[in-house]
Order: structure tokens, then sequence, then C-alpha cells
């Protein structure tokens, strides 16, 4: 399998992508030798995660961006996360459906999954198929979080670049924004400047980057640009790649490319830590008796939380009755 990825078989990277997203012991066994194998082949592609307000356009913005990148001979893979209900466990999965065109291009791959129980507004696995379509080839690696939320901060810890996407509005925008995501924007992009919309559009960007203005950059060797695009029109694309590469050249400049890499990769450890940790801890027997019992106690008011943590975490270390 490792082999027909390299040599960018789609069929094969679709399956690899099923296989790491599975939660079966020997489907994960494997998905990490194949992962050890391709890792090698990996870590060449520029990758960006955009993000935005509900209705802000990502996925038409993402197809007008991706159709861009692939009229510059660039292979573009697009990892787009879907919220999951968290009634029925299921997710809509649709994001094919809205970027047809880009769906259509024999240069564009789309693979949309579902984020299950995982905070941050990315599928735990995103990073692992972050991974596999660069193995295959793919030069720019595209992640759509589900929206901009209170853990959505949890793709900065993936990509190169960190891209907010905005709608036009006037200054009571900035409230509805929280300043942790702003913070983190290594760019941010107004959507939808055309039209009736262009002027409010101008005038957001102007009141965006001033607001920039007055928060710290993370990096000394770039200070995030506020950039105006229209999907719909393609007007401003060309722009936000330019852009792109203008960050990507500043920071490998700066010796600050390698180095976010390795944070992100230490933080990948620490993430998968935290998921596995809790993946035994709800596995272990003696906590599965235990916790219905524990749960009622809490619901009802008999039993406080930290108490109740406290007799799961016995349970877990075998302590006690």
């Amino acid at each position: 399998m490792a082999e027909r990825i390299v040599r960018g078989d789609r069929r094969a990277l679709a399956r690899a992508i099923t296989l790491i997203e599975s939660t079966r012991a020997d489907h994960r066994a494997a998905a990490e030798a194949l992962i050890a194998r391709l890792l090698p082949e990996t870590g060449r592609s520029v990758r960006l995660g955009i993000t935005g307000t509900p209705g802000v356009g990502k996925s038409t913005f993402i197809e007008a961006f991706g159709k861009h990148l692939t009229g510059l001979g660039q292979k573009v893979a697009v990892l787009a996360v879907d919220p999951t209900s968290a009634r029925s466990g299921g997710s809509i999965l649709g994001d094919k459906t809205r970027m047809e065109r880009l769906s259509r291009d024999p240069h564009a791959y789309i693979r949309p999954s579902p984020a299950g129980r995982t905070l941050g507004g990315v599928a735990r696995r995103t990073r692992e198929a972050m991974l596999l379509v660069e193995a295959a080839g793919f030069g720019v690696v595209l992640v759509e979080t589900v929206g901009v939320g209170q853990s959505e901060t949890a793709v900065a810890d993936m990509v190169d670049m960190f891209l907010l996407l905005l709608a036009p509005a006037g200054g009571d925008e900035l409230q509805g924004i929280k300043r942790g995501i702003m913070e983190l924007a290594d760019l941010i992009v107004v959507n939808k400047a055309d039209g009736d919309l262009l002027a409010e559009a101008r005038l957001a960007a102007a009141e965006f980057s001033s607001a920039l203005r007055l928060m710290r950059p993370a990096s000394a060797a770039w200070h995030p640009e506020v950039r105006l695009a229209s999907a719909l029109t393609g007007s401003g694309i060309g722009e936000v790649w330019d852009a792109v590469l203008r960050y990507r050249d500043a920071m490998a400049q700066a010796g600050e490319f390698s180095q976010r890499r390795s944070r992100q990769a230490r933080a990948w450890m620490w993430s998968e830590l935290g998921e596995s940790l809790m993946d035994a801890f709800r596995a272990h027997s003696g906590v599965a008796r235990l916790l219905p019992e524990v749960e009622e106690a809490v619901s009802q008011g008999r039993l406080a939380p930290a108490k109740a943590v406290a007799r799961l975490l016995a349970a877990f270390r075998g302590e006690g009755p």
C-alpha cells in the first residue's frame, strides 16, 4: 500500500485514510506501520489551515483557491472536517458536493472526515491523513475546519500557516470574533469582496488591520496581513497565494519554519498520548463496571464530580474495592 501511495494511486490513498481512521486494534497497528514506512516521503508540502465564521463561504473559497493552485500546476489535497452530531454520532460529509468543480479536477483530492469527539475542529487522524497525502505527492494541503470555536486553535498545531476567513461586516464584527483566533491568524482574508459588498469588505479589512496592529505578532519574521478576495469572481485569490509564499519564505529565512514543524511534532505526540490514555481509561474493565454507578450519583447530586473522578482513577489504577 505504501508503494502504491507514493506512485500516486488514489484508490490506495483512500483505503489508507480509511485505515488510519479506524479504531480497531489491528487496523491501528497496520496504520502505524504504514505511517512509519511513508514518513521519509512526507514534509515537503505547504500546510494551510482554513477556518472561519459560519456562512463565510469556506468551501466556496477553498474550491476557488484550489482551482487557482491546480491552474498553476500544483497538486492540492483538501482535508475537510465535518461536524459530528452529538445526538446521533453521524456526519453529513458533503464537502465533495459543495466543491463539485474541484472534486472533478485530476490534480485535486478531497477527503471529508467526521470530527468525532475531537476538540479543535479537526478530526483526530487529520495529522496522519496529512502525511498520507504528502507522500502521495500533493504539494499543498488545505485543512478545512468545522468553524470558529473555543477549541478551534488546535489546527494551529498542525499547519504551517493559519488562515482566518471572514465576511464583510460593520465594526460590530470584531466583537463576535474571539481574540485568541485573531492572535493565531497568520493571514486574514475578507471573503465576498464583490458587488454591493465590496465597500463593506474594504471597511472590514481596514478594521481588522487596525485590530491586528494592537496584537503582538507570533513571529518577528512575519506580521499578519489582511487581504480581500472573492470566491465568486476569483479576484484576490492569486494575492492570497502570493501572501502564503511570502510567509513561507520569510519563516524559512528566519529559521522558524523548521522550528514550527518540530513543535507541531511534539504537540502531536502529546495529543495522541492524551487521546490514547482516554481510550485506555474507557476500555478498562474496572472503570467500565464503576462508571454507570458514578455517573448516576453525579447526575443526582449525591457525589461531587471531583470525588467521582478520584474513584474512577482509583479503579483504573487497581486501588480500593
